[in-house]
Formats: C-alpha cells, structure tokens, sequence
C-alpha cells in the first residue's frame, strides 16, 4: 500500500483526471446539441437522463463500491464516461444523444465516492485512524474545481480556434461528412482524458485483495449498504448536519447556474455573447472553488476548530448570494459587487467542503464510506433540484436570490452549536460471500 504522501498525490490525480472532460463538455454541450438539431425539449430530456439516471443509481453504486472495491467501480465510471462522450460527440440522433447523457449520469453515480474513500482507506492504513485527512481532501477538491475550470475555458476556446485562419474546422466537418464539428472536438478530447484516467486508476489505485464475491453475494450486499446508508442520518447528528448542509448547498449552485446565464445575456445584449461571459465566469467560479478547498485547513486553524470553520466558510458564501441579491440592477458598482459576490459563493462552497468530509469520514469505517459519500451527493442532487423548481418559479429580481441565500443561511447555522463527540465506529453488516 502507498504511503500517505504517495496516496495524497494518486488521490489529486484521479480527481483532475475525472473532472477534466466534464469541464470540456460544459461549454459546448447546449450548441453541439443544438446544431445536431435537438430542440430545446430535447435537450431538456438530455439533461433529465442526466439527472434521473445519477440520482436513481447513487446509493446503489456506493454501497457497489463498499462491496467490490474501490478501483474496480472507479474504473467502471471511466469506461461509462468513455461510451457517453463518444455517443454525445458523434451522435446525430436525440435518441443516440440522450443515451449518451444517460449513460453519463451512470458514470457520475458510480464516481460518487471511490476516488475519496480509497484515499482515506489508504491513509488510515499507513498513518493510522488519527491521521491527517483534511489537507489531502482540500487538495483532492481543488483538483477537481481546478479541472473544471480548465476544461470549461478550453471547452469554449476550441471551437473558436477552429473557426480562425484557412478555418480547419470547416475542413473537419468535410473530411467527416459532418459527423465531427468543432463543438464535437471538446467531447471527444474529453474521451481521450477518460481512457487515460481508466488506465491511472487501475494502475496507481492500489488496494488490498477483498474476499471473493458472487453475483449472488454482491446483490445481497449493495441493498444492505444502502439501507445503511439512508441510516446514517438518522442515528447521528453530526451526519445529520452535513446532509442537510449539502443541500443547502444544492441550492445555493442551483441559484448560481439558474439565475447567472440570464444575467449574462441581459448585460451583453445577446445570447451568444452572454454565453461566452458566463463561461468566463463560470471558470472564474471554480477557481474560486479550488482556492477555498486549498484554504480549507487555513480556515479550520484560525476558526479554532472544524465545526466552526464551517459556519464560518457557508457565512462567506451566504454574504456571496446577498450580494448578487443586492446588485440586480446595471451600472458599474453593481457589477463589480456582483461578480465578487458570485466568487464569494464559491469561495465559501469550496472551503466547507474538505472539512465536511473530515469531519464525515471520522464518523463512518470503511465498510460504509463510500455509501455516506453517495448519500451527502444524492441529498445535494435532490435538494437542488426542487430548489432549482421554485427558483424559478419566484419572479425576477432579488427574491430568487434572497431565496437562496437564506436557505444556505439556515444550513449554515447547524453548525453554530457544537456536537457530542463522535461515537466508537461500528461495523457495518457483513456482506454475504456467496
């Protein structure tokens, strides 16, 4: 087993790897789509796959991993991102492209967690259950806001560059028959990066041997897994704050994502042009997000302790969407007031994070770890989703912003009273071996 340094470095890895051609694909994806000729409904049902397909196989695909392994289901969420972004960049059909997005969501659900519980796993192996896990997980989480935020910059820019000089992305289109555009050059780099990061997994994530498992033994372990993890919540508190601070979360990015594009296009003039400025500004967001989870140790120290480190992290970025709230008119000041307010939320958003697991992963054992993962993205996912619907059902103005910040508000101040501390860990239910 690597040492806790070695995992460190494997664990930051993976994550930028993962979170790459997701970066790549966010920029183009509506337009692609578009040009293929979806209509807007189609594209919506794209996005639904997405979505429902994530949300329907998280818990199940966790506690796959606490059953089978760590490096086989990772490696499994590679070979599905592989088959999505080929079938979403040479699609030409809604019901190919569809498929695609489906089959993304599949390969979301089953990353929910691997990389992570691995990483802990093999600390806890080489340091001991006491050792340091909050600068590792920081460093994993500014990986991955740091990968997006790359690949959505370069995601935009391909097909731009492309279009300039002898224009070779018009030469593509013919030597292709038109089933490579330039929209699709992004999707399918992304398909590259996935095959690499399969074969850094299967190499460089090391893990003891488990007992042989059946098909019969694996179908009885994962519902015991899940039924264990929808427990968690219930039997300690602590847990109880996380999940309801990753949906407070939830919709504090579903406030962001729904509200910004709009706001984008009102301060251009145009679609288009708003569509580059909210790429710009969605990089800029990640980058934020990488910052924070880098800062999150920082953070815990001068907070005095983790709970409040959270609070003070999830304050930063309530102040974030006050401000966005505050500056919905045009002018200069507001602008500027707003783009530090959205930078703020992420900011915020990205220094919780490592302390949340931390505090997470020293209330679960292995047997168990990836499940709770599973279970704090499903609870985001969810949560956000039904915010997403009354955002956007609220009119236009301040109030859908003030929606969310007073939500991410309550979820912020759970953690002004501290917890009991954490119980003696307990084993999981044994998984049947067949």
């Amino acid at each position: 087993m690597p040492d806790a340094r070695t995992a460190r470095r494997r664990f930051v890895a993976v994550s930028f790897l993962f979170w790459l051609p997701a970066g790549l694909v966010m920029a183009p994806m509506v337009l692609l789509f578009t040009e293929r000729g979806l209509s807007l409904t189609a594209i919506a049902g794209a996005f639904a796959a997405h979505s429902l397909t994530a949300a329907a196989l998280e818990l199940p695909t966790g506690g796959l991993s606490d059953v089978i392994g760590r490096r086989a289901v990772l490696a499994g969420a590679g070979v599905l991102n592989v088959c999505a972004l080929t079938l979403m960049g040479l699609g030409t059909t809604p019901w190919v492209i569809i498929l695609g997005t489906a089959l993304m969501g599949a390969g979301r659900a089953l990353s929910s967690g691997p990389a992570e519980a691995w990483y802990v796993d093999t600390v806890h192996a080489a340091s001991g259950p006491d050792a340091d896990l909050r600068t590792g997980l920081a460093h994993g989480s500014a990986a991955s806001s740091g990968a997006i935020a790359l690949g959505v910059l370069l995601g935009g820019a391909l097909p731009w560059l492309l279009g300039l000089g002898p224009d070779p992305g018009a030469r593509l289109r013919a030597l292709t028959s038109d089933l490579v555009l330039p929209l699709s050059v992004p999707v399918l780099l992304g398909v590259v990066i996935d095959i690499v990061f399969i074969v850094h997994v299967l190499t460089a994530l090391t893990e003891p041997p488990r007992p042989a498992v059946t098909l019969r033994g694996v179908l009885r372990g994962v519902p015991g897994a899940v039924a264990s993890g929808i427990r968690l919540g219930a039997g300690d508190t602590l847990i109880r704050r996380i999940l309801m601070t990753a949906g407070a979360a939830g919709t504090a990015l579903a406030a962001l994502e729904l509200l910004t594009p709009g706001r984008a296009a009102a301060l251009t003039g145009t679609a288009e042009s708003g569509a580059v400025l909210f790429a710009g500004l969605a990089a800029a967001g990640f980058a934020c997000s990488a910052l924070g989870s880098r800062l999150a140790p920082l953070v815990a120290r001068l907070a005095g302790d983790a709970e409040h480190a959270v609070l003070v992290s999830l304050g930063a970025s309530v102040a974030g969407l006050l401000a966005l709230g505050a500056t919905v008119s045009t002018g200069a000041p507001a602008l500027t007031t707003a783009v530090v307010g959205y930078g703020l939320v992420y900011l915020g958003l990205g220094a919780a994070g490592p302390t949340e697991n931390d505090l997470l992963h020293r209330r679960v054992d292995t047997s168990g770890r990836a499940t709770a993962l599973s279970v704090q993205s499903l609870a985001q996912q969810l949560v956000g989703a039904a915010a997403g619907l009354a955002i956007a059902a609220l009119p236009a103005g301040p109030l859908p912003w003030l929606f969310g910040a007073v939500v991410l508000l309550v979820g912020a101040l759970l953690w002004s009273r501290r917890t009991a501390p954490a119980p003696q860990a307990e084993p999981a239910p044994g998984w049947e071996r067949g």
